[in-house]
């Protein structure tokens, strides 16, 4: 499977950001470890706090900023590109999350560009049981990229 990533940064500050072959290497592994063995393109982009809270206003109802947003391409009917959509991250509350959840910034990115790339496959998890598929899927992905289980971590904080 070849992998196109478009990486985006419309930021002040820049810096903290994984580079282009982690992003790559991130991506890669959760398609691929979701089965997906077709060429695929998306975009990440790093965003401040009001770019993401304007589209997450817009586009699910929820008026402040988030950790990532993902929008999956839906290709007109009879239409084939390997387009799989875009990833929106906010690299101000990655951060956060990162420190409140004593986690690496490398850490906890590596599990959302899982998390976002599993949605833009169809990956949900409003249920309860699309939660248990999603998560279990997300957790075994990002444990074959070296991580702790994402999941095991939030869960001991609680």
């Amino acid at each position: 499977m070849e992998l196109t990533l478009d990486l985006q940064v419309a930021l002040s500050d820049p810096s903290a950001l994984p580079g282009q072959e982690q992003l790559e290497k991130w991506a890669r592994a959760a398609l691929m470890g979701a089965g997906r063995t077709e060429d695929s393109e998306i975009t990440v982009r790093f965003v401040e706090p009001f770019e993401i809270q304007d589209l997450n206003r817009e586009y699910r109802q929820i008026d402040k900023p988030t950790n990532i947003l993902s929008f999956p391409f839906e290709c007109p009917p009879g239409v084939s590109l390997p387009l799989l959509g875009d990833l929106i991250i906010c690299k101000e509350v990655l951060l956060r999350e990162a420190a409140e959840q004593g986690k690496s910034v490398e850490e906890h990115c590596a599990h959302l560009i899982v998390h976002g790339c599993l949605h833009l496959l169809g990956y949900d998890h409003i249920q309860d049981d699309e939660a248990e598929i999603m998560e279990a899927l997300e957790s075994k992905i990002v444990m074959s990229l070296g991580y702790p289980d994402p999941y095991l971590a939030e869960k001991s904080m609680d």
